[in-house]
């Protein structure tokens, strides 16, 4: 059973049993804002990340595209070992879900992309076409990867560019408070350091107020060329997600969401404060484990 509140000002908490339980939830979620944004502005403009969130949100095609089974087998891969994993159709799969999945209304961004080939096997961009866009009718010019053939300062400029003129014809909209974008999603993972999209504890670019794309030259975590975007664009955003699972995350989610003092270092993931959207947090047993608040007493 999932546990969900709200945690002071850092947003809502969903804590989740299972893995299983989790991805459910997650794609509910996405479905929804899907649904809203499309009835609302007739689009619905996501941004994604890399690593595991891919394989996280690609449990909403199988949801979606299964129906007729009454049960899925999916194959899947989970610490390190390949299981299969029978399960009953689910909401995804039933109405009003089947219907309101609207794929070719969605718009797809990188919140960040390290600056590599496309078919680079460090490419988030290759992650989520193999892991999820090729299996879902998504029309291929809404998909808007970075231009790869040029320098990192270059591609960031070029991937502005592209946002801007998607701002002016209001496939995503802007910011009541600024002139930054707002998609209708950002979703987002977190690593063990508390980063989150390409802004790493420490960098230079989590001060950056006036782009809303920019670039690094020194990741400390290969490769070490990426584009990232902003805080002030995430912040804009009408809901982000931040998705962390596993022990080694657990610390992390300590410091970027309870109430740790001013002594503590700041990191990246809780520097993600919506403006004026809303912020969910999506976690398993595990990650949660460290977080105060007793409405993680019942998970032991």
């Amino acid at each position: 059973m999932a546990l969900s509140g709200d945690h002071s000002d850092r947003g809502e908490l969903r804590t989740h049993e299972s893995l299983d339980e989790l991805r459910t939830d997650l794609a509910d979620y996405i479905a929804d804002l899907s649904e809203m944004s499309v009835k609302e502005r007739g689009v619905f403009a996501v941004a994604l990340s890399g690593g595991s969130l891919i394989g996280l949100i690609g449990y909403l095609y199988f949801l979606s595209y299964v129906c007729l089974l009454g049960f899925c087998l999916i194959w899947f891969y989970a610490s390190g070992l390949h299981i299969w994993w029978k399960m009953e159709s689910r909401k995804l799969c039933e109405a009003p879900y089947n219907k309101t999945v609207d794929w070719a209304k969605w718009y797809i961004f990188w919140a960040d992309e390290r600056v590599v080939g496309k078919n680079h096997d460090d490419s988030n961009y290759k992650l989520a076409k193999d892991g999820f866009l090729s299996k879902v009718p998504i029309v291929p010019s809404h998909v808007h990867s970075i231009n790869d053939s040029v320098s990192a300062e270059q591609a960031a400029d070029d991937y502005k560019f592209v946002i801007r003129q998607l701002v002016r014809t209001r496939v995503i909209s802007v910011s009541e408070i600024s002139d930054c974008p707002k998609f209708d999603l950002v979703l987002l993972g977190m690593g063990p350091d508390g980063h989150v999209a390409s802004l790493f504890p420490n960098h230079s670019v989590l001060g950056e107020n006036d782009e809303w794309v920019t670039f690094i030259t020194d990741s400390p975590k290969p490769p070490p060329e990426r584009i990232t975007f902003t805080l002030p664009v995430i912040n804009s955003a009408s809901n982000v997600a931040v998705v962390a699972t596993g022990i080694s995350k657990a610390e992390a989610l300590h410091l970027a969401i309870d109430d740790v003092g001013p002594d503590c270092p700041s990191l990246p993931a809780r520097m993600v404060q919506p403006t004026n959207g809303k912020l969910v947090w999506f976690l398993d047993k595990a990650a949660a484990s460290k977080l105060d608040g007793a409405q993680f007493s019942d998970l032991g």
